[in-house]
C-alpha cells in the first residue's frame, strides 16, 4: 500500500477545522442570498423599467451565396455543343396553324375542340429517354384549373382579367391566373424575402414552372441545361431529321412538365432540387393529379390569333397548386447559374400567354390520378409487401 503524501496528512489532520469553516461559509452564503432576494423584490416593486429584450434570432439561409458561381473551371469553359442549335420556325396566323396550341384548360372533364389523330406521351419522360433541358417560369399561370388556379385566385396584385398586366422590373409583363392560397393576413405570404439569385420575384405570387424535356437533348452531360430551351430541345437534332418525323414521333420525343406554385416566405416549404423536374410526392399531393395533352410552345408572342409552329409536343400538367418557399426558387436560380450555358435570361418570370381557345386545343386530353399504396396493411395482422400504382383515367 502506498504511503500518504504530506499533503494528504495535512488534510486529514485539519479536517475538523475545514468542516467548521465550510459550515460558516455556507450559512453566510445563504444569508447573503436571502438579502439579495429581498432587495430585488423591493426594487421590482418600486421600478417599472422594462426587462431587456431578448437577442434577435438570426435565421439560417438554405441558399448559398455567390461563392462558386463565377469559378472558372475546365467544365465551365469547355465547348457548349448545344449553343445556337435552335431550329427557327416563325409564328403563324392561327387560321393556318400547323397543330394544337398550349396552354389550355386542364380541368377534369375538359376536352379541346381540335380533332387530332395523335396522342400525348403519358409515360414518365425518363422512360422515353427524355431529359430536362431547361427550366423557366411564368408570372401567373398559362393553364387553367377550376378551383386551383383560375380567375377566383388571388395574389399581391390581384388576378386577371383585372389587372391583366403589371410592371415587372420596368417592363410590362402579362400575368396569368392565380392560385387560391394567398392570404394577406398571413405573414408567410407578405413577408419580403431577400433574393440572392432570382430576379424580380415576389412572395405571395403564383408562378407556373416549365421543365422542357427532349430525347435529343445532351442528356447526362454538362450541356444538358440550355437557355433558350430550344437549344436544348434540338441539341442533337437537325432540320433534315425533323422533316422526317411525324406528329406522333414529335409528341413522343418532346414534352414539358408544368407545375404551379404560390411562393411563401416559410422554410418549412423548402425544396432543394427544383432543377431536376417537377415535385412528385403522393403524401403532399404533388405531381399526382396529372393532365396530359398535346400542344405547343407558349409565351406572350402567341395568343389566339398568332400561333406557334412548335407543335405537337406533349404537355404533362399538375392540376393542383402548391405552396413552396421563396428559398426553393432562389436555390433553383443558384443551380441555374452553375450550368455551363448562360441561363441568365431565365432567372426571372416570363409573361403568360392568354388561355388558348377551345378550337385551338387538341381533343386528346387524358388524366392520370396515381394512388400509390405502400403497404396495404390490414387490421387482422398481415400486409402485402408490394408496391404498385392504381391509375384512374378519364
Amino acid at each position: 500500500m502506498c504511503r500518504p503524501s504530506n499533503e494528504e496528512k495535512g488534510a486529514n489532520s485539519s479536517g475538523g477545522g475545514l468542516k467548521y469553516l465550510t459550515g460558516f461559509l455556507g450559512l453566510s452564503t445563504i444569508g447573503l442570498l436571502a438579502a439579495t432576494i429581498v432587495l430585488a423584490t423591493k426594487d421590482d416593486s418600486s421600478s417599472s423599467a422594462p426587462a431587456p429584450a431578448p437577442a434577435a434570432v438570426q435565421s439560417v439561409s438554405n441558399v448559398p451565396d455567390e461563392s462558386g458561381v463565377d469559378t472558372e473551371s475546365v467544365f465551365m469553359t469547355a465547348e457548349n455543343t448545344c449553343m445556337d442549335k435552335k431550329l427557327k420556325f416563325e409564328n403563324v396566323d392561327c387560321v393556318h396553324t400547323p397543330g394544337p396550341q398550349a396552354g389550355a384548360n386542364v380541368t377534369k372533364g375538359y376536352k379541346g375542340g381540335m380533332e387530332v389523330d395523335f396522342v400525348p406521351n403519358t409515360a414518365n419522360y425518363w422512360q422515353s429517354s427524355m431529359c430536362p433541358v431547361n427550366v423557366h417560369w411564368h408570372l401567373g399561370t398559362e393553364h387553367y384549373s377550376v378551383g386551383e388556379y383560375d380567375e377566383n385566385g388571388d395574389g399581391p396584385h390581384g388576378n386577371i382579367p383585372a389587372p391583366e398586366r403589371r410592371r415587372l422590373g420596368g417592363e410590362d409583363v402579362r400575368a396569368g391566373f392565380r392560385c387560391h392560397h394567398y392570404d394577406k393576413s398571413d405573414p408567410k405570404f407578405t413577408t419580403e424575402y431577400e433574393w440572392k439569385h432570382c430576379k424580380k420575384m415576389e412572395v405571395g405570387e403564383t408562378y407556373e414552372v416549365h421543365w422542357p424535356h427532349s430525347a435529343a437533348g445532351a442528356c447526362g452531360t454538362p450541356n444538358q441545361y440550355q437557355t433558350p430551351f430550344y437549344d436544348g430541345v434540338f441539341c442533337n437534332l437537325d432540320l433534315e431529321t425533323v422533316s422526317t418525323l411525324g406528329p406522333q414521333d414529335i409528341a413522343n420525343a418532346v414534352g414539358v412538365q408544368a407545375q404551379i406554385f404560390t411562393v411563401v416566405n416559410d422554410e418549412s416549404y423548402f425544396y432543394p432540387d427544383l432543377i431536376r423536374g417537377w415535385v412528385v410526392d403522393e403524401d403532399l399531393g404533388m405531381g399526382v393529379d396529372r393532365h396530359f395533352y398535346t400542344g405547343s410552345t407558349t409565351g406572350t408572342s402567341r395568343n389566339n390569333e398568332i400561333c406557334s409552329q412548335y407543335t405537337p409536343i406533349t404537355w404533362q400538367v399538375d392540376r393542383k397548386c402548391h405552396m413552396i418557399s421563396a428559398s426553393s426558387f432562389d436555390k433553383l436560380c443558384y443551380d441555374m447559374k452553375l450550368q455551363r450555358d448562360n441561363m441568365e435570361d431565365d432567372l426571372h418570370a416570363h409573361g403568360s400567354r392568354v388561355l388558348v381557345k377551345d378550337s385551338l386545343v387538341a381533343n386528346n386530353q387524358q388524366r392520370r390520378l396515381n394512388h400509390h399504396d405502400h403497404s396495404h396493411g390490414h387490421a387482422h395482422g398481415h400486409a402485402h409487401d408490394h408496391d404498385h400504382d392504381h391509375e384512374e383515367w378519364f
